[in-house]
């Protein structure tokens, strides 16, 4: 049986998530396919411009049979802990094969790659030496762009699972802006949103991201400042990736900024990236400290958010063969639990009070179900 695995955002789905789908189910020919998905936050640390269930349900209106929720603690994380972190959920969802965007599509080079040791310690000298982490990263990596190195990653974490790992070319850049493209990216899909304008021809799901409370990052700025300038020290130090004095650099930010713009701007410096800022702020949020992080247990369960007939009969065979599922919230262990309050908590905050209720409300709910089949008349 050949299981396809994909490692998705949907942040989000749009015309390239259909060909990589596509592109996909033609490499493998797949008697199942499998999602791992990020919640409500996504690996860059940005809040999803929607909430995973609505996520969750265009990727099963799409064909994915079985959606797994990559926890928060390990979402909101460096490329290698999010890429390990999912590779090891889908190898507990008996998947056979894992098809990635790549921007090179050169598979063997990767592998390659893949191979060599990273010295940490090397990278933090070309720090040292004044040189940005992307830089010094990229030093180390062959300059390999994002979802090469994403793909890098996998491959790594893949070297010790049976899964056989394959890559489809990128068809448009990472960060264009471009809506002319018969392929638009989900950068530009929300950059259009925020500008008003239209979106329909790009994304399947324009509808529901009109509709939806916009979840620009802008929008915590009155949250995230609060809490700098009001947190002592000592609580914001034991944050994770509260580190090295960062927490001083951002509460001086917040001092001298109150709008979310030129806080980015001077955030952002040679050692620190802008997705190392947003995961920052978006565990300052959810309040992530590192102790939790550093007790969380080995990650054992596969929370389920949706699947199809064909997902469900899978989840038996999984839980027959002892895999841990959790279809139910109080399934999921409990440190992992009270991270995902605290993250939905989070997510919420810039909502109405109706809808921040509904969603913690829906949070400790099941997943989405397969429509029932009507009974026909033989």
């Amino acid at each position: 049986m050949t299981i396809l695995g994909l490692i998705v955002e949907y942040n989000p789905f749009h015309h390239g998530h259909r060909h990589h789908l596509d592109e996909a189910i033609k490499l493998t020919q797949p008697d199942l396919i499998v999602a791992v998905m990020s919640g409500h936050f996504v690996q860059r640390g940005e809040p999803a411009c929607l909430d995973k269930w609505t996520r969750t349900q265009e990727a099963l209106d799409q064909s994915i049979d079985l959606v797994i929720e990559l926890p928060f603690a390990l979402t909101v994380q460096s490329a290698s802990t999010f890429a390990s972190s999912a590779v090891y959920l889908l190898s507990q969802a008996g998947v056979t094969d894992l098809v990635f965007g790549s921007e090179s599509n050169d598979l063997e080079t990767l592998k390659l790659m893949a191979e060599l040791p990273i010295n940490v310690d090397a990278i933090k000298e070309s720090l040292k030496q004044g040189h940005g982490f992307p830089k010094a990263y990229g030093a180390a990596m062959g300059a390999y762009p994002p979802n090469d190195i994403l793909g890098i990653a996998y491959l790594k974490a893949l070297a010790s699972t049976p899964i056989t790992p394959h890559t489809i070319q990128r068809t448009n850049a990472y960060h264009s802006t471009d809506l002319d493209h018969p392929i638009v990216s989900a950068t530009a899909i929300r950059q259009a949103l925020a500008k008003g304008l239209s979106i329909d021809k790009a994304t399947p799901m324009a509808h529901a991201l009109i509709e939806a409370q916009t979840r620009d990052f802008a929008r915590y700025y009155p949250l995230i400042r609060t809490l700098l300038l009001t947190l002592p020290k000592t609580t914001l130090e034991a944050l994770f990736l509260m580190d090295e004095g960062l927490e001083n650099h951002l509460v001086k930010l917040a001092e001298q900024y109150t709008d979310f713009e030129p806080f980015m701007y001077h955030a952002v410096t040679r050692r620190y990236t802008k997705a190392r800022i947003q995961r920052t702020l978006t565990h300052l949020m959810a309040h992530t400290t590192k102790t939790e992080l550093k007790k969380l247990p080995p990650l054992q369960t596969l929370r389920v958010l949706g699947f199809s007939a064909k997902g469900q009969r899978h989840l038996r065979t999984l839980r027959d063969n002892g895999i841990r599922i959790a279809t139910r919230f109080n399934q999921v262990p409990i440190p992992y639990r009270r991270l995902e309050l605290k993250a939905t908590a989070a997510y919420g905050h810039v909502l109405s009070a109706e809808a921040r209720q509904a969603l913690l409300e829906r949070e400790i709910k099941g997943p989405i179900l397969p429509e029932p089949i009507e009974p026909t008349d033989n």
